[in-house]
């Protein structure tokens, strides 16, 4: 990062932020791409290129651009939301429940948006099958796709599918660098030429237009190439703590499809629970009154997950 060879990127003058452009377009399929300081960014730009103020647009249950970004929707691209389906996934049927008829006493339904995996419901892979036909089903009715894929690397990871054909059926794709990858900042956004065109107006209208970025990009280029086929790793240690925390009275732990567990509480404040393991060296998001968020990554081994897991047995015993 310290050596990148960087220029004006508002300009389009940063030769490394070109290069991971390129090569993340390349990857998804897309005609091209843009780098956005982060995924929250990249969401909401993907939701201005597909509506206007007033428009609805359909998540799942707990979406990240719904439920983690502030509200974002709503302040910067007018629109509401409409869930479909239970735990984040949903079916085409469930889908065409929730559009709304072609009526001046609607919202007009402009947008699907799909998160893979789902961050809120522990890492759940979208399955393949179920988004190509809830594609076909939005095509159908004349709506945009945009694919939440923030942990897009980890669903490849864990379905054996290219990050492309994942990609495929989307209009724009938000990937994220910063998550499994390691890379300390930085998302994507990609598409069509005119949807990126249409994108860095809107980066720049956010204040996401940076100048000597590629010191970023080049973090996020290292971790492209050499982070992602260490995901698995991941995914192995987040099925070990949700193994460990079985069977515990008390806590509940989601399945590991990926690299994130979410912890159940029956009884025990979450916040409460997370002060006490943080001043014993474990971390944990508190996502609800009763519901904790554990994930793993690249800088947690093996050995610290089994002794986090001791960690949380004795607080939750406790």
């Amino acid at each position: 990062m310290a050596n990148a060879e960087v220029g004006d990127d508002v300009y389009g003058e940063d030769p490394t932020v070109r290069a991971l452009e390129e090569r993340c377009a390349a990857l998804l399929g897309k005609e091209a791409a843009l780098f956005v300081p982060s995924g929250t960014m990249g969401n909401q730009i993907g939701l201005l290129i597909h509506t206007r103020p007033g428009d609805e647009v359909i998540v799942g249950e707990g979406a990240h651009c719904a439920f983690f970004e502030s509200g974002a929707g709503a302040a910067w691209a007018g629109v509401q939301f409409a869930t479909a389906g239970r735990g984040g996934l949903f079916t085409a049927a469930e889908m065409l429940h929730v559009v709304k008829p072609r009526s001046f006493q609607y919202p007009r339904t402009s947008v699907v948006v799909v998160e893979n995996t789902h961050n809120r419901s522990g890492g759940r892979v979208f399955p393949q099958g179920e988004v190509l036909r809830v594609a076909e089903a939005a095509r159908a009715e004349g709506l945009a796709l945009h694919l939440d894929g923030a942990r897009l690397w980890n669903a490849s990871v864990a379905t054996g599918l290219g990050v492309q054909q994942l990609a495929a059926p989307f209009d724009t794709v938000n990937v994220c660098f910063s998550k499994g990858l390691g890379a300390p900042v930085g998302s994507a956004i990609a598409g069509t030429r005119d949807h990126v065109l249409a994108a860095r107006r809107f980066r720049k209208m956010l204040g996401g237009g940076m100048r000597q970025a590629g010191i970023l990009a080049a973090g996020a280029l290292y971790a492209l190439e050499h982070h992602r086929d260490r995901l698995g790793e991941d995914h192995r240690t987040a099925s070990l703590l949700a193994e460990l925390l079985a069977g515990i009275p008390g806590v509940t732990p989601s399945r590991a499809e990926t690299n994130i567990v979410m912890l159940d509480l029956q009884t025990q404040d979450a916040a409460e629970l997370a002060t006490e393991a943080a001043q014993r060296g474990v971390l944990l998001n508190v996502t609800g009154k009763h519901q904790l968020r554990a994930v793993t990554h690249l800088d947690v081994s093996e050995a610290q997950v089994r002794a986090g897991a001791g960690v949380l047995r004795s607080l939750i015993r406790r």
